[in-house]
């Protein structure tokens, strides 16, 4: 089991933004088209986040057109250029599958998380 640790600390990324579900963040993702590489930016709400290790994945949903539209992207994935997260979601649970059911600007909000202050505390 001791090769497989190494070989799977090998394929792991460094540095990753730590998000949870129910963030809305910025996915830059690297798509090759012929002989030209590009970045394209896929952004919306974390619904939802599965696996360990080199299989971690997290699903992305954002209503495009009127229509809702998910995308499940590996984590540790070569094809992904950076994560920013645009604002910290405050939920309740580990996957936000009800974001499906609904329509117009509560399907694509969530509440903000408070921010703690120095002089709160």
């Amino acid at each position: 089991m001791n090769v497989l640790h190494k070989i799977e600390a090998e394929q792991l990324k460094k540095e990753i933004a730590q998000f949870t579900v129910g963030d809305t963040i910025k996915v830059h993702t690297r798509v090759i088209e012929g002989d030209k590489e590009r970045i394209q930016i896929y952004a919306g709400i974390v619904i939802g986040r599965k696996g360990t290790g080199v299989n971690e994945n997290f699903t992305v949903r954002r209503v495009s057109y009127g229509e809702g539209v998910e995308r499940v992207f590996p984590l540790h994935s070569p094809r992904i250029a950076k994560i920013e997260v645009e604002k910290k979601g405050a939920v309740r649970r580990a996957k936000l599958n009800y974001l499906r059911t609904r329509k117009g600007k509560s399907a694509t909000t969530v509440k903000e998380k408070a921010r703690a202050t120095a002089a709160a505390a």
